[in-house]
């Protein structure tokens, strides 16, 4: 199938955390003989921050950020199998989901994918006239990045005809151990940007344990952190490219996942980090959140630490044989079950279902 995905951006990572998330599951789409072509504008100085050239397996269109330039991709889903446009694009967000569905061919499969389902679902609780409760009837499926039970039962609620998530996962080709990296060296590490539903988390499982720990490194990566104050033994460092990553999850003691606040409330919405640094078969400390345990076994694949004096504790009591055996349990665990040829295998086989119903009715 003619896949045109509306996205943030396929091509670069900076201020855009979804973006090993496409590249692994359009990847994956592409091997099994769908046609990609990304649309991704040129914003947030993105395109300067490249990690990634166009790839072979996908079209890329970077469009300027411009109402015209917008109007002109948005014009090109009529040519398309499946018209997909992704939450959290940054600019034109509303425009691009009217204007892709309204320029979709009947037959065509229209879907949301939002990669920040419970930020999406309050926004919707708030506002009677929220753009995705209009869009709803004309789309044949919601995709989320996750968010479990609690984010289906809303968008069905909501009206939804079909609501799945297809969480993050692991491309082993890309993330692996590596040998350690000096850049990279500290007790514990930390790689997310700065938001504001995530800050007062990162002081909390961060910077308190740091407190508590003095004598640890600490290291806080991504961007917007440089004028963050932090305790003496704590180390800022800005965006990290993707290229480097696995270096990043190889090299500290233990790595640290923290969720935002609205992920973490909903449960069931394991970051990329997660995956990521379990390929590389690295000790991740994640906060709690519902559904862990569905991904990873507490204790033997993951710790779980429901504040930072729970980090601090599994700090002060990690030996290098417990880092080892927790790491390479969670990297086999994932490349058992959450890797994105799983995840690809999962959409291939939502869109030929929702293409056969789709024929199926117009035939009747």
């Amino acid at each position: 199938m003619d896949i045109a995905f509306y996205g943030s951006s396929l091509l670069s990572s900076y201020w855009n955390g979804a973006a090993t998330y496409y590249r692994g599951l359009l990847f994956d789409l592409a091997r099994r003989g769908h046609k990609i072509t990304f649309y991704e504008p040129d914003a947030f100085d993105r395109q300067q921050h490249r990690d990634m050239e166009p790839p072979a397996w996908a079209a890329v269109e970077v469009y300027p950020a411009e109402d015209s330039a917008m109007r002109r991709v948005v014009a090109e889903a009529a040519n398309a199998d499946v018209v997909v446009k992704a939450s959290g694009v940054g600019i034109f967000d509303d425009e691009l989901l009217d204007g892709v569905l309204a320029a979709s061919r009947p037959d065509a499969i229209r879907i949301f994918w939002d990669v920040d389902a419970p930020a999406t679902l309050a926004e919707m609780r708030k506002d009677p006239d929220h753009p995705m409760r209009r869009a709803l009837p004309a789309l044949d499926a919601v995709l989320t990045y996750g968010g479990g039970p609690p984010v289906v039962e809303a968008y069905q609620g909501f009206g939804a005809a079909f609501c799945t998530p297809i969480y993050n996962a692991l491309d082993p080709s890309t993330h692996h151990p590596v040998a350690a990296d000096p850049r990279f060296a500290c007790d514990l590490a930390f790689l997310g940007n700065r938001l504001p539903d995530r800050e007062s988390r990162v002081e909390e499982f961060l910077l308190r344990p740091a407190t508590m720990l003095p004598q640890r490194s600490f290291l806080l990566a991504g961007n917007g952190w440089e004028t963050k104050p932090t305790p003496d033994n704590v180390r800022t460092l800005g965006h990290v490219y993707t290229r480097d990553h696995n270096a990043f999850n190889a090299t500290p003691r233990a790595v640290l996942n923290i969720a935002r606040d609205s992920m973490a409330e909903t449960g069931y919405s394991p970051a990329t980090r997660v995956f990521e640094a379990a390929g590389a078969a690295a000790c991740i400390i994640t906060d709690a959140w519902r559904g862990v345990e569905h991904f990873l076994r507490p204790d033997a694949e993951i710790l779980v630490a429901r504040d930072g004096r729970d980090v601090a504790a599994h700090l002060a009591h990690l030996t290098a044989e417990t880092v080892r055996r927790i790491g390479e349990a969670a990297r086999r665990r994932i490349l058992a079950e959450h890797t994105y040829e799983k995840r690809g295998a999962e959409v291939d086989a939502i869109l030929r279902r929702i293409a056969q119903s789709k024929a199926e009715r117009s035939a009747a």
